[in-house]
């Protein structure tokens, strides 16, 4: 097994629930070591280790500087998982990707489904959806696995800004309009390893390869959001600027305007993961509290 962005929250993830399972027999690359931008490095290294299973967790996520890095964004989020896919083929191996809720419009209030028609907003979300295309037309034995609003134990997240600002602000502002799940990269890395662990030698034409939503249940705005880590940080007792969780003003997305325009509904339909490996999805508060409780033990 052959993991891309370990680095990253989903990366760092993967590696700590492989340990922790006692999984033997992976490597784990950073963006120094694997350049997705760098397409002949990259198909090298495939080449070289020839994996058996290739779990793509590297990703251009900056969706504002995508905007104007338009040339960069195209090259890791969509040619270098062609790359990937192409290269997983010729090897027989699995290839697992990523991807976003950014390849929909966000229009309407339901949960969106693998089938529902994509329309990305922006040149990330365009970026995202060309790299699943790739990977589904290039590789028969793939899992793609949409997810949204990831916060995991390491790097940047909302969590970990609400925390900062809330310590240091009398009041915030925060958007109640946007509607997602919070979904923690140990989530992602577990149920990863699960449907790996299901799919483990299924041939090509298994028509479980494809395609699936995977996100916590439930859902909230990032004003709901906000409150939920208020409230967490309350009950701690930590020394808070914001002195109550009605000091967090909802705002509408125009309200605080973005070079990239994001999706008002991110809400995911998880049902066919579900039921097609038997999974039960926490709901996000859960994934919450984890990577807050992880937060604070590490002070």
């Amino acid at each position: 097994m052959l993991i891309l962005g370990a680095g990253g929250q989903v990366g760092r993830a993967l590696q700590a629930e492989l340990a922790r399972r006692q999984i033997p027999g992976w490597q784990a690359l950073t963006r120094a070591e694997a350049d997705l931008a760098d397409p002949e490095s990259l198909r090298t290294i495939i080449r070289a280790r020839q994996p058996q299973v290739i779990i793509n967790a590297a990703a251009y996520t900056q969706v504002d500087r995508a905007e104007t890095e338009v040339a960069l964004a195209m090259a890791v989020n969509a040619e270098a998982p062609a790359l990937l896919a192409e290269e997983a083929a010729a090897l027989g191996a699995v290839l697992v990707h990523y991807s976003t809720d950014y390849v929909f419009d966000g229009t309407g209030t339901a949960p969106y489904a693998e089938t529902d028609a994509t329309c990305p907003l922006s040149v990330y979300g365009r970026s995202k959806h060309e790299g699943e295309v790739a990977v589904m037309a290039g590789c028969r034995r793939h899992l793609l696995l949409r997810t949204s609003w990831v916060l995991g134990r390491h790097g940047h997240n909302f969590l970990r800004t609400m925390l900062r600002l809330m310590a240091e602000r009398p009041q915030l502002r925060v958007v109640a309009d946007q509607w997602g799940a919070p979904t923690s990269a140990e989530l992602i890395a577990s149920t990863t390893l699960d449907v790996l662990a299901q799919m483990d030698g299924q041939p090509a034409d298994d028509p479980r390869w494809g395609l699936y939503h995977l996100a916590a249940a439930g859902s909230t705005s990032w004003h709901g959001y906000a409150g939920e880590v208020w409230r967490l940080a309350a009950a701690r007792g930590l020394p808070l600027a914001l002195a109550a969780e009605a000091d967090i003003l909802p705002i509408a997305t125009e309200d605080y305007p973005l070079p990239a325009p994001r999706p008002k509904n991110s809400r995911l339909d998880t049902g066919r993961l579900r039921s097609t490996f038997g999974l039960a999805l926490p709901d996000w508060q859960q994934g919450v509290r984890d990577v807050f409780d992880w937060e604070m033990d590490k002070q």
